[in-house]
């Protein structure tokens, strides 16, 4: 079981997704995982092929269902999730891929079929900061005013050899402009780091931490590197151990929510892929001891989000 709170403390330990949409929508509210069939322009030769190296052949969308029709992909979502959570209302998380990459026509069309459906409360749009135009700008302004609305970049790291390496085919003020643009038009934006990236320090990953929380993003997404099956990592780090081990990450993770500013909404603390597709690290699958490890953890240091970020 998660702890959630400390004994005698009336803050959250951390500042979490779930907490702030149960506030949002007054009860248990779940992401349906979509992947509406974009690609990326990182795959389709525009930027790059291949896509990035740690990308699994789903874009990242390994527990998204597809198809067409947004309509059929929803009922199929909300009937996988319904024995677990049958009383929940739903965000339609466009996911797998760059769900901006394409022209705005059809984006509108997706975006508003998903919303036409009663049970869907909002919108969570995965991109690339290098597809956030002013005519997508524009569109998400449009929608952020009908409904519940945030859009993912994908950054991972801010460090360009960390950058170059895993082939993302952007740099960094593209993300800053993108950002910008975003939050000047009040448009909440999660941004996602990668923790473990083969070459960076523990220092590197504090610098991007930190250099995030302060780029106006309202939440942040912690993903600990995976090297799954049939991505271009695993052709050439398919050995490679980001973290010695489940408390080594946890400790680290503690560390860097404590200099996380506490209004900053924490959206991941790991990582989810499938274990037949996982090769390391062996025990990421485990994603229920590692976010009950960091929690304990938190309340054993007698510390939590944003404690240090001052």
């Amino acid at each position: 079981m998660i702890i959630e709170n400390f004994k005698g403390l009336d803050r959250p330990l951390i500042n979490t997704i779930s907490d702030n949409l149960k506030k949002e929508f007054g009860q248990k509210t779940i992401k349906l995982s979509i992947d509406a069939g974009f690609t990326c322009p990182n795959r389709d030769g525009n930027k790059g092929v291949g896509g990035c190296i740690f990308c699994s052949e789903s874009g990242s969308g390994d527990m998204a269902s597809s198809g067409d029709n947004i309509a059929e992909v929803i009922d199929k979502q909300i009937e996988i999730l319904s024995e677990k959570w049958p009383n929940a209302k739903y965000i339609a998380y466009f996911q797998s891929h760059t769900n901006t990459y394409a022209p705005v026509s059809i984006l509108r069309k997706k975006y508003y079929e998903a919303l036409s459906d009663p049970r869907i409360s909002g919108l969570a749009i995965a991109t690339r900061p290098d597809c956030i135009g002013d005519d997508v700008i524009d569109l998400l302004s449009e929608l952020n005013k009908r409904t519940f609305l945030w859009v993912e970049l994908g950054l991972q790291t801010i460090h360009p050899p960390s950058s170059e390496f895993i082939n993302r085919c952007y740099d960094l003020d593209v993300y800053e402009e993108a950002a910008q643009k975003l939050h000047h038009s009040g448009i909440k934006f999660v941004t996602h780091l990668i923790l473990g990236l083969p070459g960076e320090s523990r220092e590197d990953m504090v610098e991007s931490v930190r250099y995030v929380c302060q780029s106006g993003v309202w939440g942040i997404k912690l993903h600990l590197l995976n090297i799954t099956k049939n991505s271009r990592l695993a052709a050439t780090h398919s050995d490679y151990m980001p973290f010695d081990s489940v408390d080594d990450y946890v400790q680290f993770v503690c560390d860097l929510l404590e200099i996380i500013p506490s209004d900053i909404v924490i959206h991941r603390m790991t990582a989810d892929a499938p274990r037949k597709t996982l090769i390391s690290p062996p025990w990421s699958y485990k994603k229920r001891s590692i976010l009950n490890g960091i929690y304990h953890e938190l309340s054993r240091r007698g510390s939590f989000q944003g404690c240090k970020s001052n």
